[in-house]
């Protein structure tokens, strides 16, 4: 099972990629996870798209499309989806329409890391309205929100507390699960 999880952060020592590589190393036996972020993807500008689709967003849409599901690690920036995120979706639905083919049916799963006391409630809620649009199948048998992520991760971004991890241990078989009832 091949599951693509994208970061919604670019910062180097972020929290929400370090989450998803925690998330990799701790997916059962069989689940592929592939950590991806939005990097090399530009603003979008219709005039760029007229020129053609990114060679980034391309390489983005045909890992997530050959996936069997898709997890999305997003921040929390005032209360909403990082502009970033945002973006890159807005990318990868392009030329219109193609949110729908790409998406639709994908099995998601959520998770989000935060220094903030109150976890990321409101970007994946923000999100989900987002990825509703595209048709999305969504595990809603588990979000995870990480908050005083600080806390939670050491110097090289390894995720050092142990009840974090087990609690996302349980969140990835939960979810490599959900994914491989769909699988055909």
């Amino acid at each position: 099972m091949k599951i693509i999880a994208l970061s919604g952060a670019l910062r180097r020592a972020s929290y929400n990629t370090a989450l998803l590589h925690a998330a990799a190393e701790l997916a059962p036996a069989g689940a592929d996870v592939a950590v991806r972020t939005l990097h090399g993807i530009p603003l979008y500008d219709g005039d760029l798209e007229d020129e053609g689709i990114p060679e980034a967003v391309t390489t983005l849409r045909e890992a997530i499309r050959s996936a069997d599901g898709l997890l999305i690690a997003t921040p929390e920036y005032n209360n909403g989806i990082p502009g970033v995120l945002k973006n890159g979706l807005d990318w990868l639905s392009r030329p219109s329409g193609e949110g729908g083919k790409l998406f639709g049916g994908k099995p998601t799963g959520l998770v989000g890391a935060t220094p903030g006391g109150f976890g990321t409630v409101q970007s994946q809620d923000a999100l989900l309205s987002v990825l509703r649009a595209f048709g999305n199948d969504f595990w809603m048998g588990g979000r995870l929100m990480v908050s005083r992520a600080q806390t939670a991760f050491d110097a090289q971004g390894r995720l050092v507390d142990d009840r974090l991890r087990e609690q996302l241990a349980q969140f990835m078989q939960g979810f490599v699960d959900f994914v491989g009832a769909r699988r055909p």
